[in-house]
């Protein structure tokens, strides 16, 4: 436990001081401002319906920036651009230690290898958790303040509702950072881990659902796929209908998308924990 607790404090410190750490995050909250609000303001300002607001009407553009509907907005974008940004983080943090060489250093000089691999994992949750509240707060707020100059409701969701929205969150982006860490111990490098993480979510995952679309033997697997789930999470929050954010979808329920979530995280971490464990260096 000493170990572990060590390894945690050495990790937070190291992506403390991280400038591509702040960068990522940061351009989460950046995109998901801008395509949450920025664009739907605009639309709603200027009068018009744009692709930017899926051509949604004025009054329904307005009732999705008023901070009853953060819950269901604040995740639209993170089973695709989110996961993205943040399966970069999970390949950087892990796959930066082997071009560093920090791996060799920690796993031949510093504490066990379980406890090494663990503090690298719960300081990666632990930024999620932190990420997703920062990230509710922040669109509360500018909800909030276009509200009150529309002249508009400033009443909050419910609490089962906020928790249900962060709990989504949490569970959505924190399947893609340990993807991402899961894959930067395979790469043993984070050029490729970023590349390959990219390609998948962005790429083949679609292509697969698309594929799906017409050759329905394949549909049993690419119902199943990460992101599937997180897309269907999503999904479960939206109460309006219409185009969805690209990536959120209706497949699965809630209850299936969570369930196949926690089965993907709990792999995921076995996996980045027995690769670092059982194959890395002495």
């Amino acid at each position: 436990m000493t170990d572990l607790l060590a390894s945690i404090r050495a990790e937070v410190l190291r992506l403390r001081k991280w400038p591509a750490f702040w960068i990522v995050l940061g351009t989460w909250i950046l995109l998901n401002l801008t395509f949450a609000y920025l664009f739907n303001y605009l639309a709603y300002t200027s009068g018009t319906s744009t692709r930017m607001s899926n051509g949604q009407p004025r009054d329904l553009l307005l009732q999705q920036m008023l901070p009853a509907a953060v819950p269901e907005v604040f995740t639209q974008g993170m089973a695709m651009f989110g996961g993205a940004l943040m399966l970069v983080l999970g390949a950087l943090a892990v796959g930066s230690g082997y071009g560093w060489g920090t791996w060799k250093t920690v796993l031949s000089q510093g504490p066990s290898r379980s406890a090494a691999v663990g503090g690298v994992v719960l300081s990666l949750a632990a930024t999620v958790v932190a990420l997703v509240l920062v990230a509710f707060v922040v669109d509360t707020g500018v909800a909030a303040l276009i509200a009150s100059t529309q002249g508009q409701s400033l009443a909050l969701p419910s609490v089962g509702r906020i928790l249900l929205g962060i709990v989504s969150g949490t569970a959505i982006l924190g399947m893609w950072t340990l993807a991402g860490a899961l894959i930067g111990a395979i790469a043993r490098g984070p050029a490729l881990a970023v590349g390959l993480g990219l390609v998948w979510v962005l790429v083949v995952e679609n292509l697969l659902r698309g594929v799906a679309g017409i050759f329905t033997p394949i549909r049993a697997l690419t119902d199943h796929l990460p992101g599937t789930a997180a897309g269907s999470l999503a999904g479960s929050l939206r109460t309006t209908t219409g185009p969805a954010t690209p990536g959120v979808l209706d497949i699965l329920t809630r209850d299936q998308s969570l369930l196949i979530l926690a089965a993907y995280t709990a792999l995921f971490v076995a996996g980045t924990i027995w690769l670092i464990h059982r194959r890395d260096m002495v």
